[in-house]
C-alpha cells in the first residue's frame, strides 16, 4: 500500500476546503471498500480525509414527508430506523442483505454511494481495465464476466455497479444532495450516476471536489408496497447476480403506480422504464409483469456467460411484483375487516 497522509474533518466547509487544495486526496468514511483498494494497489490516495465526524448523522422527516439522511448514517442505523422499516421497507431490506453486521457498523450511507465495481480485473492490479486505467482494455469482454452487466454496457467496460441499497434508491426515486465550495445541488439518483460509455472510469457525476451530505427520499404514496429481493451465488453476504428494488401500488386490480429498479446487469442501478410505462393501467397479474419485463431486457447484449440473467431478472421481477400485489390485496382485505 502506497504511504499517505490522514487528515480528520469536523465540519463540511473544513473538509470540501482541504480537498479543493489537494488535488491527491480522497474522502474516507466507513472505508470497508477504499481501504480494501488501497490494499489491492487499485487506489492510490496521498491523503485520506476522515469524514465520519461531520454533523451528518441524523435520519429525519421533513415538512413535505419526505426522508432526509444523513451521508454519516451507518447502513446499520439506516436498516434499523424505525421510519424506514415502516415507509420504505424496500430500502430497509436492500440495506440488510449487503453485508455483515460488521460491515454495516463501519459503513456509512454516503459511502455506500461510491462503491466501485468488484470485476475480478478491476480489482487486479496486474490485468488491464479500462475502469482502472483509461485505454488500457476490458478482458472482460472475452474473460470472466458471468456476474458482469447485459444493460447498458459498452465497447469500453461491462462492469456492473455493486450497491444494493442504490437499487433500493433508484426505485424510490431519491435525490442526492451534493456539497461543493461553490453551493448545493440536488441530483436524482439515476443522474448521481452514470453508464460507462467511453469514459468508464466515472462511476457517478460527483467532482473530486465535491461531498454528498444526505440522501432525500419522496414520501411514498399512502398504498404503495415495496420490497427488495437478491439471487446471489450464496446465501451469506454475495453481490448480487440479480436484484430488484420495486414499488408496487395497485388499485381495483390495476396498476397505478409502479417503480422497477434492477441490481447486477449495469454499470449503474438500472431503472426499467419501459416495464413501468408498459404496466401503468394494466392487470396486476403475472402475466402482465412477464411481458413489461421482457420489453424491457429487449435492448439487453448479453455476453457469452451471462445471458442466463435474461431469464433470471425476468422470474426475479414477475414474482416480486405478484408479491406485492399478494401483499396490497392482503392488506386491503384487513381494512375491510
Amino acid at each position: 500500500m502506497k504511504t499517505f497522509e490522514y487528515e480528520s474533518a469536523t465540519a463540511v466547509d473544513d473538509a470540501l476546503a482541504r480537498l479543493a487544495e489537494d488535488e491527491h486526496a480522497m474522502v474516507l468514511g466507513g472505508g470497508t471498500n477504499l481501504v480494501d483498494l488501497m490494499k489491492l494497489g487499485v487506489a492510490h490516495p496521498g491523503t485520506l480525509i476522515d469524514v465520519t465526524r461531520l454533523p451528518l448523522h441524523d435520519i429525519e422527516t421533513v415538512d413535505d414527508g419526505s426522508l432526509r439522511i444523513g451521508a454519516a448514517v451507518t447502513n446499520s442505523d439506516l436498516a434499523v430506523h424505525p421510519v424506514v422499516r415502516q415507509r420504505y421497507p424496500v430500502l430497509a431490506r436492500a440495506v440488510l442483505s449487503g453485508a455483515s453486521g460488521q460491515l454495516r457498523n463501519m459503513a456509512t450511507t454516503g459511502g455506500n454511494l461510491f462503491q466501485r465495481t468488484r470485476c475480478v480485473y478491476f480489482m487486479d492490479a496486474s490485468k488491464p481495465c479500462n475502469k482502472r486505467e483509461p485505454g488500457s482494455g476490458c478482458p472482460a469482454r472475452t474473460g470472466e464476466h458471468r456476474n458482469l452487466a447485459i444493460l447498458g454496457a459498452s465497447e469500453s467496460c461491462v462492469a456492473t455497479h455493486p450497491s444494493d441499497m442504490a437499487v433500493a434508491l433508484s426505485a424510490l426515486d431519491a435525490r442526492v444532495v451534493v456539497q461543493s465550495v461553490d453551493g448545493e445541488r440536488v441530483l436524482a439518483i439515476d443522474d448521481f450516476y452514470r453508464l460507462p460509455g467511453d469514459a468508464p472510469e466515472r462511476d457517478n457525476t460527483v467532482g473530486r471536489d465535491e461531498i454528498v451530505t444526505a440522501i432525500e427520499i419522496p414520501k411514498p404514496a399512502a398504498d404503495a408496497h415495496s420490497t427488495y429481493r437478491k439471487v446471489r451465488d450464496r446465501q451469506s453476504y454475495a453481490f448480487a447476480v440479480a436484484s430488484v428494488g420495486a414499488v408496487l401500488d395497485v388499485e381495483d386490480g390495476i396498476v397505478r403506480g409502479v417503480s422497477i429498479a434492477l441490481g447486477g446487469v449495469a454499470h449503474k442501478p438500472w431503472r426499467a422504464r419501459t416495464a413501468e410505462h408498459a404496466l401503468l393501467g394494466t392487470a396486476a397479474e403475472e402475466a402482465s409483469f412477464r411481458r413489461a419485463i421482457g420489453l424491457e431486457l429487449e435492448t439487453a447484449e448479453p455476453l457469452r456467460d451471462n445471458a442466463f440473467k435474461i431469464p433470471l431478472v425476468t422470474n426475479l421481477v414477475a414474482r416480486t411484483l405478484v408479491e406485492l400485489t399478494e401483499t396490497g390485496a392482503r392488506t386491503e382485505r384487513g381494512d375491510r375487516s
